[in-house]
């Protein structure tokens, strides 16, 4: 049964249709993949769904009861608010009381001076709100919403003001996700998320008991998550059952098919005007009928709307650079006591197409300062090799005057272009970009997220490179776009760096990735992140291998004679880390079996509902540095066998 129902809808702006009579059904429980090219209106058709905008025609039908959240692409938090105060928002009772309740708990506890007068007044206001709570299935709230937030890795207490841009999509979604919506519409929910987030909105989007509609370009994403795709194509919809990999080869045979019927199509009509043109024997054979035909041909030539072009990516290499692109040994970098990379030691080659793979504020944009020669170490040596020529494409989009026209920031003052020997006026250049020549004097300011992308690659590409150093491009671009530029990329002859979070993108661009594990240490990989997934998956992850390990190392424990175990192979330094490493693991193991055991107790999510989420952030850590542990275990042994 239909829950929402789009009938026959349209919507202009300024004389360009996004969309013409389109029609569509969402049921109970379904998850819609919502995709087209930039500018092809898929946020006005969630926005109109989400009646925050109204459509030239046609109707939007929701059923009385369907409740419908709506998630943008920038969330709408209030910057004054913290998290807790956005994550309560709708429960308006409930955070007043919440707040009053802790506020009585902080002056009970850290205020040893109260007569007992007060202490009694203050225990009664407690006791009062306590069932005023508990009526209201407060703690219910609380305990879903601490969850969210410990796996998401946020503090209540944050101010929105001081969030990067992915924490607050981070906070908008678990918003969302909190006020238990029948629908909950999605734009760009992706964008700025690390591949860790990306996996777990994955699984909550898999687990979520309604219905979704979602637009993205992750296609590894869609293909985990949808059960239906919806394209919005030349102002039409098509409906495809199933997931992003099986509308590939439906949209395939659709524009084989439609190739066939526009050729077909186009030689009748060409045939008609070659018999209208013959005149005065078209007009004495009288066949009005025919002419009418020819006429009504020619609307439909005109009203047929073409696909649209397509960018021409390519990038002109110029001179080669050294075989040595750069050689780092021992690097130690750290910012606020933050340790950013820690004796790495890595050379990258020319023709290396390397992937920065890691959670966001870990040292990605970081590393590629120091490989470029841009950021000082605080020890190690960096050298760089020789005849460098760097394009840098920036996530933050910085290179990008907000006042100046797309003309000016592509041709920098010239009036052309030489890519690979074709000398190109900047017109034709732009329009290889898709942007039109009414367009070329437009400022930056008013361009989409898509366009300031397609802005800055067209920058990128003007100029001869033989290092491209490309900082998550990948957001708001389309998928035919993205596709494209994994393209141009693979085919590069020149070296690579990409940090992206579209984990199909790096599995087919990157040839090596550098993976950030936290406190300075990255390690080296061939391929990309479904490379680190076997990996991480053989040495790293699942319980099974864990168990494997402990035991493993329990057998170590029990034969602990010196001469079965040659230490030739370590240093020192790494012989005293190995003796030692069964205590720190046996350590950890001890703290999370005791703090699962205090959350067993019921009474403490009431009591100190504060403690709950310490405890779970701690288990958090204790579950990472375990499985960083064992790791390290494994590697120690294994050089000594």
């Amino acid at each position: 049964m239909a829950i929402i129902t789009v009938d026959k809808i349209s919507l202009a702006f300024g004389g360009h249709a996004l969309f013409d009579k389109i029609s569509f059904a969402v049921e109970k429980n379904e998850k819609i993949g919502l995709i087209g090219r930039n500018g092809s209106g898929k946020s006005s058709l969630l926005q109109a769904i989400a009646n925050k905008i109204s459509v030239d025609d046609g109707q939007i039908h929701i059923n009385n009861e369907i409740k419908v959240i709506y998630v943008p692409q920038e969330p709408l938090l209030d910057p004054n608010h913290t998290i807790f105060d956005e994550m309560f928002l709708g429960f308006g009772v409930i955070k007043d009381s919440l707040t009053k309740y802790y506020k009585i708990l902080d002056r009970l506890e850290h205020n040893a001076s109260l007569d007992n007068a007060v202490t009694t007044d203050l225990l009664s206001q407690l006791n009062s709100l306590q069932e005023e709570l508990e009526h209201n299935n407060a703690w219910s709230i609380k305990n879903v919403i601490d969850k969210i937030l410990s796996t998401l890795n946020l503090d209540e207490n944050w101010q929105i003001g001081t969030l990067s841009g992915g924490v607050k999509k981070k906070v908008a979604i678990a918003k969302a996700l909190v006020t238990n919506p029948d629908v909950i519409l999605l734009d760009e929910p992706t964008n700025h998320l690390d591949i860790t987030t990306t996996i777990w909105l994955e699984g909550v989007i898999k687990e979520f008991q309604g219905s979704i509609i979602l637009i993205t370009h992750d296609r590894m994403f869609l293909d985990h998550t949808v059960d239906k795709i919806i394209e919005l194509d030349r102002g039409g919809l098509g409906v495809y059952p199933g997931s992003y990999a099986k509308y590939q080869e439906w949209k395939n045979s659709q524009l084989r098919n439609e190739d066939k019927i526009n050729n077909e199509f186009d030689k009748f009509l060409a045939k008609e005007e070659v018999w209208i043109r013959k005149g005065i024997e078209a007009r004495r054979t009288r066949n009005e009928g025919r002419v009418r035909r020819l006429e009504k041909l020619r609307n439909e030539r005109q009203r047929r709307r073409e696909l649209l072009g397509t960018v021409n990516f390519a990038v002109d290499i110029g001179v080669k650079s050294g075989k040595i692109v750069a050689n780092l040994e021992r690097v130690n970098v750290s910012f606020d006591q933050q340790v950013i990379l820690k004796e790495f030691t890595t050379t990258i080659l020319r023709g290396d197409k390397i992937g920065l793979i890691g959670p966001n504020g870990i040292g990605k944009s970081t590393l590629l300062k120091v490989i470029l020669g841009q950021l000082a170490v605080d020890s190690g040596k960096v050298e760089l090799g020789t005849k460098i020529a760097v394009a840098y494409f920036d996530q933050f989009r910085e290179q990008l005057d907000e006042t100046a026209t797309i003309k000016d920031v592509v041709s920098q003052g010239q009036d052309f272009v030489e890519i690979n020997g074709r000398r190109l006026h900047i017109a034709t250049y732009l329009e290889e970009f898709l942007f039109a020549p009414e367009r070329f004097f437009s400022p930056v300011k008013n361009l989409s997220g898509g366009e300031r992308n397609r802005l800055l690659l067209a920058r990128m590409f003007s100029r001869p490179a033989n290092v491209l150093v490309l900082d998550e491009p990948t957001n708001d671009l389309d998928i035919e776009t993205l596709e494209l530029l994994e393209e141009l990329l693979a085919n590069y002859s020149g070296t690579v760096f990409l940090v992206s979070h579209d984990r199909e993108f790096l599995d087919n661009v990157v040839t090596e990735s550098l993976v950030f594990r936290g406190e300075g240490e990255v390690l080296e990989i061939v391929g990309g992140y479904s490379s680190w997934l076997e990996y991480k998956g053989k040495y790293l992850a699942n319980s099974a291998e864990k168990k494997k390990v402990r035991d493993e190392i329990n057998s170590v424990e029990n034969n602990q004679s010196a001469d079965k175990i040659n230490r030739n192979k370590l240093s020192y330094k790494e012989k005293i880390e190995l003796e030692n490493m069964m205590q720190v693991i046996q350590a950890l193991e001890k703290e999370q079996l005791e703090l699962n055991q205090q959350l067993l107790d019921a009474g403490l999510y009431k009591k100190s509902p504060q403690k709950v989420h310490d405890f779970k952030l701690r288990l958090s850590i204790i579950e990472t540095e375990l499985l960083d542990k064992l790791a390290r275990w494994e590697y120690l042994e294994r050089k000594i066998t």
